[in-house]
């Protein structure tokens, strides 16, 4: 990459991104590459991260966690070098932009780290449209899922927002026609999984069963018809996570925070991709604030969440 020095006033590009639930996932076998397939319907909720992109003087790729994160930035460990994923969308960006300059990147973190969420997805995503729009780079939506796609699975659907298919390891999307809202309630964990981990987990457990997974080809057109109308209770019978129980294995206290919800009013729950938040499902917005606040009781960091939501977009250009 070629950084040329910023010899004009500095600009700011705000843009923020959102997290994401998987309604759905189904995994496949593992494959000769060390990957699985999956069938999944992820939906944006609520719930953003935003990247505050800054030309500088100086050439190269800064990092900052803003001090407006929610999260608590000295209980999770963060890098803010070369292996941050907004540090990697810059450099991308930095390689496809003809007049590039330094960079920094303040990234204010809502999203739980290694939540099942794609929080650190949600930071690229909304780093490459604010590199896009701060080097006039005049990339299409299209192209910026392109370049997503080579930083993740979860990159492109967080650029994308709404609701959406995932096929082949997540990347090939679909976007959904289901615009009416349902309500969540996020049940956030003060620990992280490893989603390489939960994968692991998942293969041992059916190789232990003698269990053959069926390599997944399309997701459930029950719960995109639930989706479609905003019908809490159709799609509280047809939520489904393959990596659920592989969560739970590796962190048996949210099999406890999936039956508080419950027990508390949740029509049912889910643990979020590769866990470890956990998403409650309300009948409506405002049995999701009672809920949310009835687990605040019981000790539980919760928080209520609707979806869909668009996906990455920009809420200030400024000239400093």
């Amino acid at each position: 990459m070629s950084f040329a020095a910023n010899r004009s006033a500095a600009r700011t590009v705000r843009v923020k991104a959102p997290g994401k639930i998987n309604v759905s996932l189904d995994v496949g076998p593992l494959r000769p590459d060390g990957y699985h397939s999956v069938a999944s319907v992820y939906l944006a909720v609520s719930l953003y991260e935003e990247v505050a992109a800054t030309s500088t003087e100086t050439p190269g790729i800064t990092i900052s966690l803003a001090p407006g994160s929610t999260l608590d930035l000295d209980a999770v460990d963060i890098p803010l070098d070369s292996s941050n994923l907004a540090y990697k969308a810059a450099a991308i960006m930095a390689d496809v932009s003809e007049h590039p300059t330094g960079v920094h990147l303040d990234i204010t973190k809502r999203v739980p780290v290694a939540g099942g969420m794609g929080g650190g997805s949600a930071d690229a995503a909304a780093t490459l449209l604010a590199c896009d729009a701060l080097w006039d780079s005049g990339l299409s939506r299209e192209e910026l899922a392109h370049l997503a796609a080579e930083l993740g699975a979860d990159v492109p659907f967080s650029l994308l927002g709404g609701t959406a298919v995932g096929l082949g390891v997540g990347d090939k999307l679909s976007p959904a026609l289901a615009k009416a809202q349902t309500h969540w309630v996020l049940v956030t964990a003060d620990f992280g999984l490893s989603t390489p981990e939960v994968f692991r987990t998942l293969d041992r457990l059916r190789d232990a069963e003698g269990v053959a997974a069926d390599e997944p080809t399309a997701v459930d057109p029950q719960i995109l018809a639930a989706l479609r109308g905003g019908d809490a209770e159709a799609l509280s019978r047809v939520l489904v996570n393959d990596l659920q129980r592989a969560s739970i294995e590796l962190a048996p206290s949210l099999r406890d925070t999936l039956g508080i919800g419950e027990a508390h009013g949740a029509i049912a729950g889910i643990v979020s991709g590769s866990g470890p938040t956990v998403a409650l499902l309300a009948e409506d917005s405002v049995a999701a604030a009672a809920l949310a606040e009835d687990l605040g009781h019981q000790g539980l960091s919760a928080l209520a969440v609707h979806g869909p939501v668009p996906g990455a977009r920009i809420i200030s250009d400024t000239l400093l």
